[in-house]
């Protein structure tokens, strides 16, 4: 079903499970005792799963503090620009080139690095040129569409420090045929009926497992992560924020886009991912340039995980900054959009604000989950 406010609609799939960890604690933050802690320390001294700023849970099994130039991404130490973890858990297949970030290599803190590459991937959004037809239903090809969009993916990815992915050409090929037929029939779906303008079984199989929107290829990345008009998946960023994701498939015409998401073969383990992630944050990435003046503050901050049941959460957040406790809606997330567990929170008459940081913890599951925000302003 079309939207009327952001005219993009979901695909549903089942997810497989990943791996999950438990918690115990030793005495203060950055030295947990190793065979008991398989989280990070907060500055009480307490063992969290999952991960802070600046301590880590080395492989799941001891605490440690991240030796610069590393930094700390869901539980492991990483090195800048690698995306992945100490886990090695990766995204195996498709194209190397065409994709991947052209920002790598940039040195400081994460901090600097999440400025410099905000800036960097996002220097230029322009949408390239599509060579097919509609009349002709010549499906055509627009690769510096792609190569943008992918970026813009794995922009994102950088962002929840999970690994990038690459696009494939098969993919590639059938996500163009998907965005075909939606522009030809000036509708969006994901089982277009046979008698659609320019159906081909390719364009179909793509509409069934992708990511489809009523807005060219780049841009509708922007819209997927804030995902307005969806308050019970939020599916489009989950699967974009999925560590099965990958290789993808990316296909569009002027107007309308597929991102090919679902079958993936990514390999990361991930306890959770969280939207907005652990760590530093750029303000402008709660209502990016593509997404139509929507904010993630509207739409709902996110955590999705295959192993812990989400549906009985309860969230606080609490202003580090301010010293003050937020007050949140708590929404539970249809399964299978991407993920088996999900929950968005929405704040209750406050926003963001940059260089404040905000702590996140999730009480009334079988693994309590806490993190950190820290907005930033990237000047």
């Amino acid at each position: 079903m079309k939207s009327s406010s952001v005219p993009f609609v979901l695909a549903i799939a089942a997810v497989g499970a990943a791996l999950a960890l438990t918690a115990s604690c030793g005495s203060s933050r950055g030295d947990c005792s190793p065979q008991n802690c398989s989280g990070c320390c907060d500055e009480d001294g307490t063992c969290q799963p999952g991960f802070l700023a600046d301590a880590c849970g080395l492989n799941g099994a001891a605490c440690a503090v991240c030796t610069s130039p590393q930094f700390c991404g869901n539980g492991v130490c990483m090195l800048p620009g690698t995306g992945g973890g100490a886990d090695g858990g990766g995204n195996d297949g498709g194209t190397p080139d065409g994709g991947g970030s052209t920002c790598e290599g940039m040195g400081g803190d994460r901090v600097a690095q999440v400025c410099a590459r905000w800036k960097c991937e996002r220097a230029d959004l322009s949408e390239g040129t599509w060579n097919g037809n509609v009349a002709a239903c010549n499906a055509g090809d627009n690769p510096d569409n792609r190569t943008r969009a992918v970026k813009l993916v794995n922009l994102y990815r950088f962002l929840a420090q999970l690994p990038e992915v690459t696009h494939e050409a098969t993919r590639d090929q059938q996500a163009q045929q998907c965005a075909l037929m939606m522009d030809a029939n000036d509708a969006l779906s994901h089982m277009p009926p046979v008698d659609w303008e320019c159906h081909t079984a390719e364009g179909a199989l793509a509409a069934s497992k992708s990511n489809i929107a009523s807005a060219p290829g780049v841009q509708a990345i922007d819209l997927y992560m804030v995902d307005f008009g969806n308050p019970d998946t939020l599916g489009h960023r989950r699967w974009i924020l999925s560590p099965k994701l990958g290789p993808v498939g990316s296909g569009t015409t002027s107007s309308y886009s597929c991102l090919y998401v679902i079958g993936g073969t990514g390999t990361a383990t991930r306890e959770y991912v969280a939207w907005p992630p652990p760590g530093p944050f750029p303000l402008a990435a709660f209502a990016p340039s593509g997404a139509f003046g929507e904010s993630v503050n509207s739409t709902g901050w996110s955590i999705q995980s295959e192993t812990i049941d989400l549906g009985p959460a309860l969230v606080s957040v609490s202003d580090v900054t301010g010293g003050e406790t937020l007050p949140v809606t708590v929404t539970p997330l249809l399964s299978g959009y991407g993920s088996k567990y999900a929950l968005r929170f929405n704040p209750d008459g406050w926003t963001p604000q940059a260089g404040h940081s905000y702590r996140v913890l999730v009480t009334g599951v079988s693994t309590p989950i806490s993190y950190q925000v820290d907005v930033i302003d990237c000047p």
